[in-house]
């Protein structure tokens, strides 16, 4: 076990999420909860959890005005914010089950998931976000209770509708005790829709048990103490944060300050100066891209220094973990850290001493650089049906190239074709309405397939090696991983999005979207027309792009070699229906879309 517990809320103690937050506001009334910023002053605020108690009942006493009762769906399409965390245990106060949207979803698939979910109060952030739902507004009959945080502009133009409130005017003055309703951990807490590749999204249920115990499983993994702080960026709408970010930081009493958005996120990590940290590779990926930029940019001594404190510094990590041996080389380490390290690491708040990645594979060169750095950074797997964490590292076992071992209390194996099975507390209730797509992810022993497929090594330690659906099987036969490929191509700063195709096909294509910044300066030293459709579609364009990805594929077999290439200039988002809410790729919406250029690339064969 990682850490005395004696402090922590047990899983007995606070038996449903609704009571996590009781237990925490009896013990710790006065602490700081949550930590956000007031736009409108200028200036960070702190609440209480005696604080955030008093407004879930107050929220709890409009939603019985309303009428809800227990068992009823409500959704909340909110940024990261204190109010997303009281919207939430009100909810779940009465027994309530609570479904969470990504803020950036497209107005089509929202209307999907609340009806399909039978939603009957929306809570919104915005009445800009209300009017963007103008083309499926037909479609949201079943709604009871429109709300939205910000007051509502008689002047904005937003429709008249007399569902929609904003929440000064539908709250009470007080609303007494906060109330507690659900006491079966094994309830119906929430219904989470993943952000299906292809198809419908599908609603993930998941009880109170399965996400307390996940939650205090991290806690046995990690030493998280009541003086750390979390800088929340990644969207509660994501279970990863929600579990790990929300339920966990109440679990343990520490305090969570919400990021202003991904643009300010490097000030408001000099402001909050986080101890920990949790996301997806992504901001990993883009923190060392600017890095790297601007050591491509210097003098080649200072990016020798960088690449030399890397070294040393993970060859101490190394040894620190007993795989490696001592070298003279450590000797140096004071000064690197001085001149190099810290340097960078400050810029991160200075205080943080550990990263937590998930909900996709972390590049080993990007966590070999932090690590070097200082910053151990854990890597761990799961799913939004296993609430969500099965496996992860810890600071005193931590095997970057794994995902590391189960975590307490979960089983793990591997299962026909090599997929990786998970069983546990932590797995879900089934998938809401839609008990065939149950039967096909759960076995009737209890085993989950992941549908990713991994091995276990002596030690415990899970790698994941592929997804047992995304395989490339090429006309001839053979067999490729197309993530694992797009993850070596975009090694290579040019590339800001890839995707790898040739299902069936004779060969290998790509199609890429380049960073912005480093086109315009590789047109410039080529003299190409770098927005001229014409010339995106050239030779030498194609030629000079096929080079580099080939230049990061070189680990491959010789057959998986990219013939063809594809840029496009337009980013895949989840706006133009590209990528889901998770930023995943579509992969057959992309092939949608790039259909001309898809057999313009194998034309002829």
């Amino acid at each position: 076990m990682a850490q005395a517990m004696e402090y922590v809320i047990s899983v007995e103690a606070a038996g449903t999420l609704d009571g996590l937050l009781r237990e925490r506001v009896k013990r710790t009334p006065h602490a700081v909860a949550y930590r956000d910023f007031n736009t409108k002053h200028g200036n960070w605020r702190d609440y209480t959890w005696a604080q955030i108690d008093h407004q879930v009942a107050r929220w709890q006493a409009a939603l019985i005005r309303d009428g809800l009762k227990a068992g009823d769906r409500v959704a909340v399409m909110l940024r990261n914010s204190p109010e997303w965390v009281i919207f939430d245990q009100a909810a779940l106060g009465l027994g309530l089950v609570v479904v969470p949207l990504y803020t950036q979803d497209r107005p089509d698939n929202v209307a999907y998931i609340l009806n399909d979910s039978g939603c009957t109060v929306l809570l919104f952030g915005t009445q800009a976000q209300w009017k963007t739902f103008s083309e499926v507004r037909g479609q949201l009959g079943g709604l009871v209770r429109i709300l939205t945080v910000e007051p509502l502009d008689s002047a904005a133009g937003v429709p008249d509708d007399p569902r929609l409130s904003d929440i000064d005017h539908w709250l009470p003055e007080a609303g007494g005790e906060t109330q507690h309703v659900a006491r079966d951990p094994d309830a119906l807490a929430t219904i989470v829709y993943t952000s299906g590749t292809t198809g419908r999204p599908k609603g993930v249920m998941l009880s109170h048990m399965n996400i307390l115990s996940n939650a205090y499983a991290g806690l046995q993994r990690l030493t998280v103490r009541s003086d750390d702080s979390f800088l929340s960026f990644l969207p509660l709408s994501h279970t990863f944060e929600r579990t790990c970010g929300y339920y966990l930081t109440i679990m343990c009493g520490a305090t969570v300050a919400y990021s202003r958005g991904i643009p300010q996120l490097a000030e408001d990590l000099g402001v909050i100066r986080p101890t920990l940290l949790i996301s997806v590779p992504r901001i990993y990926e883009r923190i060392w891209g600017t890095i790297r930029a601007k050591l491509d940019e210097g003098p080649p001594m200072r990016k020798k220094l960088f690449m030399t404190a890397v070294d040393v510094g993970y060859a101490r990590f190394e040894h620190a973990q007993g795989r490696g041996p001592w070298k003279a080389s450590f000797l140096l380490w004071p000064l690197l850290n001085k001149l190099v390290a810290s340097k960078v690491l400050a810029r991160l708040g200075g205080r943080m001493r550990a990263a937590m990645s998930g909900g996709a594979a972390l590049p080993p060169e990007i966590s070999r650089v932090f690590i070097g750095l200082g910053l151990p950074v854990l890597q761990g797997y799961g799913l939004t049906e296993t609430s969500p964490i099965a496996c992860a590292n810890s600071p005193e076992d931590n095997l970057p190239a794994s995902v590391g071992t189960a975590l307490a209390g979960i089983q793990v194996r591997i299962g026909e074709n090599n997929a990786l099975l998970i069983k546990g507390p932590n797995v879900m209730m089934g998938y809401w309405n839609n008990e065939p797509a149950t039967r096909v992810m759960i076995q009737p022993d209890g085993w989950l397939n992941s549908g990713d497929t991994a091995r276990i090594d002596e030690t415990g330690h899970v790698f994941i090696t592929g997804r047992i659906k995304e395989i490339i099987v090429l006309s001839n036969g053979e067999k490729l991983p197309p993530v694992d490929m797009e993850n070596a191509i975009l090694r290579d700063p040019l590339f800001e999005q890839v995707m790898i195709l040739g299902e069936g096909k004779p060969y290998l294509s790509v199609i890429v979207v380049p960073n912005v910044e480093h086109w315009n300066k590789l047109s410039a030293e080529k003299g190409w027309k770098g927005n001229d459709s014409s010339m995106l579609a050239s030779e030498a364009v194609e030629q000079e792009l096929k080079a580099r990805v080939s230049a990061q594929m070189k680990e491959f077999p010789g057959y998986a070699q990219v013939r063809r290439v594809t840029v496009s200039l337009e980013p895949w988002s989840v706006e133009n229906g590209l990528l889901t809410p998770t930023l995943k790729l579509k992969r057959p919406k992309v092939m949608e879309k790039f259909n001309a250029e898809v057999d313009r690339m194998y034309a002829g064969h």
